[in-house]
């Protein structure tokens, strides 16, 4: 790389630095793919967004055989139940841009 490159990536970075994190709103208009409308300005699909663990969905499977003594009933109880809801289109979200403007974590469900 030259010194010249080397000096514009460094002064834009500085330049940058001063605002790395933007606090935005927006709102889940599609779910699988996922994509947020954001302020009602424009709309970012999954390939800008990170989503935070808390906001996907996570179900755990119960299945199982219930036996009493030698006996198998051969009925299965429960099947699977969801711990945690993912996003839904309709729910309205804090996003925080990260610095560059590229890439947005969506860091939680708004109660509004």
């Amino acid at each position: 790389m030259a010194l010249s490159d080397t000096i514009k990536r460094l002064g834009a970075g500085a330049v940058n630095s001063g605002n790395p994190v933007a606090v935005m709103f927006g709102t889940v208009t599609k779910s699988n793919p996922l994509e947020v409308n954001v302020d009602q300005r424009f709309t970012l699909d999954e390939d800008f967004l990170i989503v935070t663990e808390r906001l996907t969905r996570y179900e755990v499977d119960l299945k199982h055989r219930h036996t009493t003594g030698s006996e198998d009933t051969g009925e299965a109880l429960l099947d699977k139940i969801v711990i945690r809801e993912g996003l839904k289109v309709g729910d309205a979200v804090l996003l925080l841009r990260v610095q560059g403007g590229q890439k947005y974590v969506v860091w939680d469900r708004v109660i509004t």
